[in-house]
């Protein structure tokens, strides 16, 4: 009879164990922060990263001026990001974290491929996580900065039209 209740004290002080590492490790996990901003995979992980926190004033200024339908001002950025929600919803739900895949420069041009991972969970034994990846191209503007001039996710579509979200 003793050498089973030391078995059962030693999986109960093991799973112990288990659950007090778990937390250390998500205890100590670093905050996410924005990169530095001289680097196009920088850039285009702070705009989502500033999409993500709702800063949509520092989003709005990693896109470039010359999209054909700029927004006028970061409210109007705003206004069309709240009219297009569907678009940002992963992101500003907070259960996705975001990772550089690659980045490809064209000439002057610069795709970043990111991958977002969204996490989801529907109840107590129900959860997971799915992925997606899309390109953000971006140039140097005659600063030095870069700039986004399109996005295949977490984007509005009337940006690329002439006569914007109106």
């Amino acid at each position: 009879m003793k050498k089973t209740d030391k078995f059962l004290i030693g999986i109960v002080v093991g799973i112990l164990a288990l659950v007090v590492v778990a937390f250390a490790v998500a205890l100590n996990k670093p905050e996410t922060t924005y990169q530095p901003e001289d680097t196009p995979e920088g850039v285009a992980f702070n705009y989502l990263f500033a999409l993500e926190q709702k800063d949509y004033e520092r989003a709005y200024s990693y896109l470039s001026p010359k999209i054909p339908g700029y927004p006028k001002n970061a409210e109007d950025f705003a206004d069309d990001i709240e009219d297009y929600s569907w678009n940002f919803r992963n992101l500003e739900d907070g259960s996705s974290s975001l990772e550089i895949i690659s980045v490809d420069t064209i000439g002057k041009r610069v795709d970043v491929e990111i991958q977002v991972n969204n996490f989801y969970q529907n109840g107590l034994f129900d959860s997971g996580q799915y992925s997606n990846s899309f390109e953000i191209t971006l140039y140097q503007d005659q600063d030095g900065q870069w700039k986004i001039s399109e996005a295949d996710g977490y984007w509005v579509w009337c940006w690329d039209d002439r006569d914007g979200c109106d």
